[in-house]
């Protein structure tokens, strides 16, 4: 079986690995521009052109796959690969995380499979990691489906289930989902030619869309819920970061725990902060203790280590 591959960060070069590794023949990888990254904002190859590259894959970066894009340089690029796709023989195309919206034309081309990190029809859309961490979900997992104009409302053609546990945060369930989502394709391609992969319409009930996640959302508010900073924590980790100000310096935070204890004090006042109590501040309900956290320039340390260099007894976050 020849498969296109389309996918951008580490998520979907975790599924092109497996495929590739599989024996599937892939002669063509769709991914995003290299973009600015890290201090030095240098050019960085996505992780699947990495892959791609250095197993001899031919790769294209478009910035748009629609050819009716008022945008003349876009749409030029969209106009390119969708020549590239006709004239190419392949009889699947997968997608993972690839960042841009297939067009109708490109659907019509061969078969679209895409493998999405939740348990559809939830949390269809972009972030849905970090969504359900967010929300409090206590599961989560990765759904095979066939591509279709909706924004992840095709049918299901495999699911799986993961629990998502009391410590898990963005990165650690990331991880899980990817190879979960790689070993799962591999299998729905091996049933596919086969002749033995059903596909299952969506539920009508329970649909939520996970949006994408915004810089502005990271920012804590302590008159929320303990329960509730501490999930964002987890799912703001590792990007963008959970983070709150004090004394007019941006601290991150990477790790917390909600404890039952109430408070009446001010919100983001930090009623604890030694090696005894550890980082303890009061939230509207409940309060929160901080076990990681971050200066701006520094690097992520334990409580305890933290306080050291960054005393906080007496202050409050604003």
């Amino acid at each position: 079986m020849k498969v296109v591959f389309a996918g951008t960060p580490e998520f979907a070069a975790v599924a092109l690995r497996a495929l590739h590794e599989a024996g599937f023949e892939i002669p063509l990888v769709l991914t995003q521009p290299d973009r600015p990254a890290g201090r030095g904002m240098q050019l960085q190859a996505p992780s699947v052109k990495q892959y791609a590259l250095a197993h001899g894959i031919e790769v294209l970066q478009p910035l748009s796959l629609r050819t009716d894009s008022k945008d003349p340089e876009r749409a030029s690029q969209a106009a390119a690969a969708h020549a590239r796709l006709l004239a190419l023989d392949y009889d699947v195309m997968v997608v993972a995380a690839y960042g841009l919206i297939l067009p109708l034309s490109t659907l019509n081309i061969k078969p679209c499979i895409n493998i999405h990190g939740s348990l559809l029809p939830r949390w269809r859309g972009a972030a849905p990691i970090h969504r359900a961490i967010e929300a409090g979900d206590t599961e989560t997992g990765v759904t095979i489906m066939e591509m279709e104009e909706g924004l992840d409302t095709g049918p299901m053609l495999m699911m799986e289930r993961v629990a998502i546990g009391a410590a898990d945060t963005t990165a650690t369930l990331h991880d899980t989902l990817a190879a979960l989502g790689g070993r799962m394709i591999v299998a729905a391609l091996r049933q596919r030619a086969q002749g033995t992969l059903e596909a299952v319409p969506q539920p009508a009930a329970g649909v939520t869309y996970a949006a994408k996640i915004s810089k502005d959302e990271a920012k804590i508010d302590f008159s929320l819920s303990a329960g509730e900073i501490a999930r964002k924590i987890r799912a703001f980790n590792p990007f963008p970061g959970a983070h709150a100000e004090v004394n007019g310096v941006a601290i991150k935070f990477w790790g917390a725990e909600a404890l039952p204890e109430g408070s009446t004090t001010l919100p983001g006042q930090v009623l604890a902060a030694d090696a005894q109590h550890g980082i303890v501040v009061a939230c509207k309900h409940g309060t929160l203790r901080l076990t990681e956290l971050q200066k701006p320039g520094g690097k992520r340390l334990p409580a305890q280590e933290f306080l050291k260099g960054f005393p906080l007894e007496g202050l409050c976050f604003d």
